[in-house]
Order: structure tokens, then sequence, then C-alpha cells
């Protein structure tokens, strides 16, 4: 002991700390510096990881089959022309369109339903339902990707199907837009409804009271008030939401049809996104072939980053209008 006593005052002297809360609030600062550097650089790691082997099909000759035009990869509206390990034109352009077109209507049918049910559970329904509810939504953001797959393959492609037949169109097996939209927004909907919800019920009370004092009803508090003062917290629902959409590889894999040419904009159409690309090349270890699915890893990457920096931009504009 008597030693340990004499490291801590050595210590004290060194970096001139008066007293021994400041050697443990040095301590403790420190340990959340490392942790948060430790946390930042898994994604450092991770782009590295990916550029390695991304960057491989357009700088290399690629065992003699050539290098990958970049702007054709980028701008193609065919995935694959020619032979696969034969051919080096590989285009992205409309998957990229698939799946940003697919990420924006699941977010859009899972918006309202995940706010409006948040708002009930925070603010209207009886306690023990609410708590009830919330318990429900907290198990299916626990819900593995494969299980949402399945029970997308198994009972929305038959749904998406039989109207594909009520309105004449054929469908293949319900494999389409419409299918992979609905599994998107089904599993995007507790992480909307969750975080929606912790931001309602941080809404400060004295703003609800103000508003009822001054006559509005329990109805137009909620909507204009409370649902006002948590939209950057509802924003920030929408980001994380979105980014879950954009990434999610197996469950869109089971449902998409795997479209080789696009862009499938009719809600019928078999289509693909950049995660089910992916996923569905990485069965050999050497190539072209598997080395362009890394390359549609960084596209992935970049389509996050520009919409995740769109929608905290509306975010900011959102959240500096005044609500009237």
């Amino acid at each position: 002991m008597t030693e340990i006593k004499k490291q801590i005052t050595r210590f004290k002297k060194k970096f001139n700390f008066n007293s021994k809360k400041e050697v443990i609030d040095f301590l403790v600062r420190t340990f959340f510096l490392l942790s948060t550097i430790l946390s930042a650089s898994f994604i450092v790691i991770i782009i590295i990881f990916i550029a390695q082997k991304g960057v491989i099909p357009f700088v290399t000759d690629n065992d003699g089959i050539g290098r990958v035009n970049l702007w054709k990869f980028l701008t193609g509206l065919d995935w694959l022309k020619g032979t696969a390990f034969k051919s080096n034109l590989y285009g992205v352009g409309f998957i990229i369109i698939n799946t940003l077109y697919i990420s924006f209507f699941a977010l859009l049918i899972s918006m309202p339903i995940g706010v409006l049910t948040a708002l009930f559970i925070a603010k209207i329904a009886p306690k023990k339902i609410a708590e009830f509810l919330r318990t429900v939504v907290e198990l299916l953001a626990a819900v593995p990707s494969i299980v949402y797959g399945l029970f997308g393959s198994g009972l929305i492609l038959t749904l998406v199907y039989n109207l594909a037949k009520i309105f004449g169109v054929q469908s293949k097996g319900g494999n389409s837009v419409l299918a992979v939209i609905l599994v998107l927004a089904l599993m995007i909907l507790p992480t909307i409804t969750a975080l929606s919800e912790v931001a309602i019920r941080s809404v400060n009370k004295d703003i609800e009271h103000g508003s009822l004092a001054l006559g509005a009803t329990r109805t137009q508090t909620n909507f204009k008030v409370v649902l006002s003062s948590a939209k950057s917290g509802i924003f920030s629902a929408a980001i994380l939401g979105l980014g879950r959409a954009l990434g999610e590889a197996t469950a869109v894999s089971l449902v998409a049809g795997n479209a080789r040419s696009g862009p499938s904009l009719a809600f019928f159409e078999i289509t693909s996104t950049l995660t089910s690309t992916m996923l569905q090349g990485l069965k050999e270890t050497i190539g072209i072939d598997y080395d362009i699915r890394f390359s549609v890893g960084l596209v992935l990457m970049v389509v996050i980053l520009f919409s995740n920096l769109t929608l905290n931009f509306i975010k900011k504009k959102v959240g500096n209008v005044d609500v009237k």
C-alpha cells in the first residue's frame, strides 16, 4: 500500500494534480477518450478493409480480363454483360436507383405508422397497455433479419402475387419491388417507433401544460406541440431506420428476385439492391466476380453517407423553422 501511495504521489506531482479527485477525474476522462477512439477506429478499419478489395477491379488487369471502367460501373444499367469471370462490363447505376427508390418508399410507409404508434404509447395509452406495446416493439426490433425474410417469402410474396393477379399484372411468384418495400418497412418500423417514443417522452411537461392552459385540446397539443418539440429525435429515428433499410441484405435477397438490369420502378417488377447483389455473389473467394462485390460495398457506404447527410440537412432546416 505504501508503494502505491508513493506512485500516486509521483503521478500527481508529474501532472500537477492537487487532489485525489483530480487524479480520478483525469483517469476517467482518459478512459472515455480511449473508448471513443476505439469505437471510431472500427469504421476506419472497415473502410480500409473494404477499399483494399474494392479497388482491385479498377486498378489491376484482373487476370487478363481487363480493368473495370469506373464511370461505366457507376452508371451502368446492366449488372454484367457477358459471362462472369470472362467480362469486366459490370454496372451498378440501376442498382443504386433501385436501392434509394425502395428505401424511400419503405421509410414513407414506416415513418407515419411508427411515429403515431410512438405517440400513442407515450401519451395516450394507459400505463399497462403502453408497457405491453413497448415490450412488443422491443421484441420486433430484436427479431433477426432472416426471420423477417422467411416471413416475407412465406406470406408477403403470396399477398403480392395475389394482388398482382387482381390488377392483371404478371408477377414472378410475388418477388417484386413491392415485396421488398413491405419487408423493409416492417423491419425498420420498431426502430423508428422505439426512438420516436423516447423523443416524445423527453418533451418537457411544462410545454404540454402551457398548451393545455391556453385552451388547446389534448389532440392539438399532441400533434402541434409534442410532435413539433420532438421532431429532432424523430428525424434521428428516420436516419437510423433508413440506414437499416439501405444495409439490409438477407431479407431483401429472399423477396427481391435478383434483377440483372434496370432500374426497376414498377411495383410488381423483380428488383435488386446493393446489399442483395453483394450477398448473392460472395460464393467464391477469388476472381473479379468476387472482388467486384467489395466495390459494390464501397458504393453502398457512399450512398449511406450521402443519405444520412441529406436527412441531417433536412433535420437542421426543419429544426430552424418555428411552428405556428
